[in-house]
């Protein structure tokens, strides 16, 4: 484990990989899914192209962000929900720490991950360098309105999915990728066809247009 401030945020670990922290352009906040941990997210990397960047991977408390499926009513999912929400901040103002303001972070998550960055991005907004969310939608069974006044003008997002997902309904996916227009961001949003809970190739490729 580096002795890199931002790899202790608040006395969470995380684990580092990709281009040298003083060398980096931005550094990549990887949150993985439920049941997982860092070294799935960092395999997933591994099919990125080259790119500037460092990556920054917690671990949730027992693999699980929060206990309950993301589309049920937000108290299911407390207090997990907000301990988990700190815990980014947390993350954040470690990288902020390590010389990686917001703008120069890319919030990266797939799954339970991603719908985790999806909510807080849309209910914490800041001009971060961008946004990769790989099948995940915002928290919670009603609509989530756009933060007023366009906070993620032009920051580049990459929203993939598949239409059949066993877990994460494409309706939602669409839903976020709307929000997350609303608020501002450029957003690139495919839902390829296909029944099973994976990260495409074409979803790496993207990634790595956005990191490049």
């Amino acid at each position: 484990m580096s002795t890199d401030p931002a790899a202790r945020p608040g006395g969470l670990p995380m684990v580092q990989w990709g281009t040298a922290a003083e060398e980096a352009a931005v550094a990549v906040l990887a949150v993985h899914g439920r049941s997982q941990d860092p070294s799935f997210m960092r395999q997933v990397a591994q099919r990125f192209g080259p790119s500037p960047a460092r990556f920054y991977a917690p671990e949730a408390p027992g693999n699980s962000w929060y206990p309950r499926p993301f589309l049920e009513p937000l108290a299911a999912n407390q207090p997990d929900l907000d301990e988990s929400l700190r815990i980014l901040d947390g993350c954040l103002a470690g990288l902020a720490g390590a010389g990686f303001a917001p703008g120069r972070v890319v919030l990266w998550g797939f799954s339970q991950g991603a719908c985790l960055l999806s909510h807080y991005v849309l209910t914490s907004p800041r001009p971060f360098a961008g946004l990769i969310l790989f099948t995940g939608g915002y928290i919670g069974p009603e609509a989530l309105p756009a933060p007023a006044g366009k906070p993620l003008r032009a920051v580049p997002a990459v929203v993939r999915s598949v239409d059949q997902d066993p877990w994460v309904p494409s309706h939602r996916v669409r839903e976020t990728a709307a929000v997350l227009s609303r608020a501002g961001a450029e957003v690139d949003v495919r839902i390829d066809p296909g029944t099973e809970h994976i990260v495409t190739d074409e979803a790496c490729a993207a990634a790595t247009r956005l990191l490049a």
